[in-house]
């Protein structure tokens, strides 16, 4: 993110807003059918306390789209109230000087308490709270349309050898093993979860956290990298450009077997009517039941002029923490509450899973933050490391060899 120029960030204390006084405008990218039911649950909470909720939706699961929006509202001086952020982009948007302080929010309803310590040092820049998360999501799922692989006499894999031999079996049965949208956030899911599962939890971590270049360049990542490759065999040819939800809608209706995607897929099945366990299977990507890539969703707020929008963006850190919203918020968006202690009962055995394994994980830790949603890089050096590995995945001129030093090139952008 270039720095903002400091007469534009003055303007915005002084611009004429068109908004009302009492109108909340809310950036967000929650589009799909299970996220949009989401979203319109945490506006009637909102305007519930008397607020106006404005929406500010802008389409594109991975949020590229809408933080490309943002960025020109913040530079022009008109930032919304709040807008979906997450990880370390809140330091750097914090680092523009734009960002309002939660604290007395925090403080108030004891937020230091009510979240994991992992959680909590993200929603702050230099020890203040600026943003309020909403859930945790877990990343590394497989989700299994289990009448396909009945039919082909397959098995759930566990192991990216057992996965291979149950695409084998299904493209043999005359079905599609793999849904998948052709889109570079998706290519780098997958790639994550393969990563994961071919290299483990202490390969994760000096690769994607720490961007050890020897791990980056290692023969454990081009066996990594070759793996990934492998899977494109298993997708259509129509992939390309596909969104998200519409990959997932191919399992749904039988049109695949598997995805690879973070368990916001499972409010596509739940909106469609689906049973988990019965109609579909979620389990761990291939290789990783024993570590737990997270996102996490959160609404950061931005500095404004007027007073009574101030008011409103407290409350609306209130509600997003409340038990009443992350439980509302939670069962329709497939994710779990971020908010400790609270009763899990109304959930589905993915979502108690979810929730066994982040507390499990965290305790051992292989607690990992996904580098593909945007929680362990910054946003350059994270753009080039998927924009490698979307270009591997397209051109199949390029070798593993070839992609691992690409990739520890862009691990040095910033």
């Amino acid at each position: 993110m270039q720095k903002l120029k400091v007469s534009l960030l003055t303007a915005s204390c002084s611009i004429a807003f068109s908004v009302h006084a009492a109108d909340i405008e809310v950036l967000h990218w929650w589009t799909s059918g299970g996220e949009a039911k989401a979203a319109v649950e945490l506006k009637k909470m909102l305007e519930a306390k008397g607020h106006k909720w404005k929406d500010f939706a802008v389409a594109g699961g991975a949020g590229d789209n809408a933080m490309t929006a943002l960025k020109t509202r913040v530079v022009s001086g008109q930032p919304p109230a709040a807008a979906q952020i997450k990880g370390p982009s809140i330091q750097e948007w914090g680092n523009e000087g734009v960002l309002a302080s939660l604290d007395d929010v925090a403080k108030k309803e004891g937020w230091d308490k009510l979240l994991p310590p992992e959680v909590a040092s993200i929603m702050k820049y230099k020890g203040s709270y600026v943003a309020a998360p909403v859930n945790v999501h877990r990343v590394n799922w497989l989700w299994v349309n289990p009448d396909l692989l009945k039919k082909a006499n397959a098995k759930v894999p566990t192991s990216w050898d057992e996965f291979f031999k149950t695409a084998d079996a299904l493209q043999k049965a005359g079905i599609q093993p793999l849904a998948h949208g052709g889109q570079s956030w998706q290519d780098a899911t997958v790639f994550e979860a393969v990563a994961l599962g071919v290299g483990g939890s202490d390969f994760y971590k000096k690769a994607f956290i720490q961007l050890d270049p020897a791990t980056l360049t290692s023969a454990n990542m081009i066996k990594v990298l070759s793996t990934y490759k492998k899977l494109k065999l298993y997708t259509d040819k129509n992939a390309s450009g596909r969104e998200w939800n519409l990959a997932t809608s191919m399992v749904i209706s039988g049109k695949a077997a598997m995805q690879i995607m973070g368990d916001w897929a499972k409010g596509e099945f739940l909106a469609a009517g689906k049973v988990p366990g019965k109609d579909f299977l979620c389990v761990a990507a291939p290789g990783t039941a024993g570590a737990y890539t997270f996102n996490i969703d959160s609404f950061a707020m931005f500095k404004l002029p007027n007073k009574e929008a101030e008011k409103g963006q407290k409350d609306l850190a209130v509600t997003l923490m409340s038990p009443a919203f992350q439980e509302t918020f939670n069962l329709n968006k497939g994710s779990i509450p971020v908010r400790q202690g609270l009763d899990m009962s109304k959930f589905d055995d993915c979502g108690k899973k979810s929730a066994e394994d982040f507390k499990a994980t965290s305790a051992k830790g292989s607690l990992l933050p996904s580098w593909a949603h945007g929680m362990a890089m910054y946003s350059a050096t994270q753009g080039a490391v998927v924009d490698v590995i979307s270009q591997f995945w397209n051109d199949d001129t390029m070798t593993a060899q070839q992609a691992s030093v690409k990739l520890a090139a862009a691990a040095k952008i910033k």
